[in-house]
């Protein structure tokens, strides 16, 4: 029934796809104009991949479609990949920076991502292990969920040499979160705009 309103497996991923894509870009691009133009570069790197660590600890349908994906075919998850140039685009101009100006300990773009993957799915995926690794002294999943990002947060804190004075020490996750008034009708009609 659903297939025979919206067509094909295949379309329909493409459809759901480009919309997640679309509003990706826009939340990243939140992030990144969210940040003051003269913060040193290794704290803008630091600070856009916790906010989105916090993002996606707090909107899980992003990784989960993801991580459906991989499960699914091949063709579905390249596809996901294929389109996503721009997100690497929003971050690699300040990873260059980064490597210009720390040349002993240069980063690596795609490392960083697949940490990022990781604490992101791992929370989503393995919550009743991320409960019990704080139980019995943190029983509720804010607490939790802010447990797991302070442990990035210590690795990404060292990663960039980020002094003291800029490392971040919310009181929630759901704190770090920006709110995007969105329609994903509206990303639909750019994505067709861009064809």
């Amino acid at each position: 029934m659903i297939r025979h309103h919206f067509g094909s497996k295949e379309k329909i991923w493409h459809s759901i796809s480009d919309g997640l894509h679309a509003y990706m870009i826009r939340y990243m691009q939140t992030v990144l104009q969210a940040i003051p133009a003269e913060t040193p570069v290794n704290v803008k790197l630091y600070y856009f991949l916790m906010r989105m660590l916090a993002h996606g600890l707090i909107i899980k349908q992003p990784i989960q479609l993801i991580a459906d994906a991989v499960r699914q075919e091949d063709k579905l998850f390249d596809y996901f990949l294929d389109t996503s140039g721009e997100i690497e685009s929003l971050v690699e101009s300040l990873a260059d920076d980064y490597n210009r100006q720390h040349p002993k300990t240069p980063i690596h773009l795609w490392e960083i991502k697949w940490q990022l993957i990781m604490y992101t799915h791992s929370a989503a995926s393995l919550t009743p292990f991320m409960r019990s690794t704080w139980a019995p002294e943190i029983e509720d999943m804010a607490g939790c969920l802010l447990k797991h990002w302070q442990l990035f947060n210590s690795i990404m804190a060292e990663k960039f040499h980020v002094a003291q004075s800029y490392i971040m020490q919310p009181t929630s996750v759901d704190a770090l979160v920006y709110t995007l008034n969105c329609d994903w009708r509206d990303f639909y009609k750019e994505s067709e705009e861009w064809d």
